[in-house]
């Protein structure tokens, strides 16, 4: 019994030493002090076993086991894993670094991640993890530079893609930005974001037609997505073809009952159309949007006066002068609709601009002022016959009471 107890001891020294060995050499070679830990442990173990050896204790098998997980047991597992390329080591590091991530300490987080990438450069995760810091610090040539990497190492990160080329917008490098995610979208064409960046992109470029191509593209595998439905109606406003604007205001303002802008869009369409009800029901649902009050009281006063009903006119007109004294008397100046009615409208004599929300996209401003252009066009040569009888029957009604005086 005691030559077996021997055997064993010795076994276990023996293992235990070459392990231990093994472990200082693989730090050495490698330049790693996170192994230090792991030797360590070690030692620890090899430690009590010599102590309970040299006084002759004795020990229960929990005690035993301990000493076999510390000085055999952890460093077997660590070169076993190694053998079948699982680097122990540097998954602790990278859980190090997400902690270190977690608590927003991002240069311990960087210091961690570049150590590995140093060791190897080929590793996807180092690099995303790194890129996403940058990108939260502000470095945004590093993040393009390791996003750029991560889509070396595997060429289906789409997202990286995608990252790349909002960094490239912001950079002001619009036409790498276009070119990356036209690529991507071809790739893959269900990539709603990259559908909906590249077709903002074209439309800043006035590139109307291929904004258009992208969106109906991407509608087809996202055929309930408000923002194509209603960037979709953007562009065909844009290029004059209201019939499928209509549509796709219409199919928004489905998907997202809270659509105002797109109620406001579909009010002017409606005016273009001459249908002063519908226009005049969309108007008064966009009114549930701050921002479109005064233009929509303004819309609505002209309708009222085109349907000859003065005293509503009157009504809406100042209500959308209280908001916007300014933006809304330089609009009635050059709106002849309002001549009829002109001594009935409480302009103040210190006109005020009032801040507005800005709350619209840039695109949406210009699809808006667009539309109100065009509205204009087609309610002057539409109804001028009706303002030249109202402007008459102002002439006549002056003349009556000039003769009864």
């Amino acid at each position: 019994m005691i030559e077996k107890t021997m055997i064993e001891q010795l076994i276990f020294i023996l293992l235990s030493i070459v392990l231990f060995v093994y472990i200082f050499l693989k730090m050495i070679k490698e330049n790693d002090t996170e192994y230090i830990y792991i030797l360590a442990i070690e030692a620890i173990g090899i430690a009590i076993d010599l102590i309970i050896l040299s006084s002759n204790a004795k020990v229960g098998i929990i005690v035993r086991l301990i000493i076999y997980l510390m000085a055999i047991i952890l460093p077997l597992v660590i070169v076993i894993l190694e053998k079948k390329n699982i680097n122990l080591i540097h998954r602790i590091k990278v859980l190090k670094a997400d902690m270190y991530i977690a608590m927003g300490n991002y240069k311990k987080a960087k210091d961690i991640l570049l150590n590995l990438i140093e060791k190897d450069n080929k590793v996807y995760d180092y690099h995303k993890k790194l890129a996403q810091i940058y990108e939260k610090e502000g470095g945004v040539r590093k993040a393009i530079e390791e996003y750029v990497q991560c889509i070396d190492l595997n060429k289906q990160d789409y997202q990286s893609y995608y990252r790349v080329s909002t960094l490239l917008v912001d950079l002001e490098r619009k036409n790498e930005a276009i070119e990356m995610l036209n690529n991507l979208v071809s790739k893959k064409p269900e990539y709603l974001d990259a559908s909906l960046l590249l077709g903002d992109l074209l439309l800043e470029n006035k590139s109307y037609k291929e904004a258009a191509m992208i969106y109906l593209n991407a509608i087809k595998y996202n055929p309930v997505s408000y923002d194509l439905n209603y960037n979709l109606g953007i562009v065909y406003t844009m290029l004059n073809d209201f019939n499928n604007a209509k549509y796709y205001y219409e199919k928004a303002a489905e998907l997202n009952h809270l659509a105002y802008t797109a109620k406001y869009s579909l009010a002017e369409i409606e005016l273009i159309y001459k249908n002063l009800d519908k226009a005049e029901e969309y108007f008064e649902q966009a009114l549930d949007f701050e921002e479109l009050n005064p233009d929509c009281y303004f819309e609505l006063a002209k309708i009222n006066l085109i349907k000859g009903k003065k005293d509503l006119a009157v009504k809406y007109i100042n209500l959308a002068i209280d908001l916007n004294s300014k933006k809304i008397s330089e609009k009635i100046k050059t709106e002849p609709l309002f001549m009829t009615i002109r001594s009935r409208i409480s302009i103040p004599f210190n006109l005020e601009e009032k801040e507005e929300l800005q709350s619209l996209s840039e695109k949406e401003k210009i699809a808006k002022s667009h539309l109100e252009n065009t509205t204009d066009i087609t309610t002057n040569m539409g109804y001028v016959g009706l303002k030249n009888r109202e402007e008459e029957f102002e002439l006549e009604e002056e003349n009556v009471k000039q003769k009864e005086e």
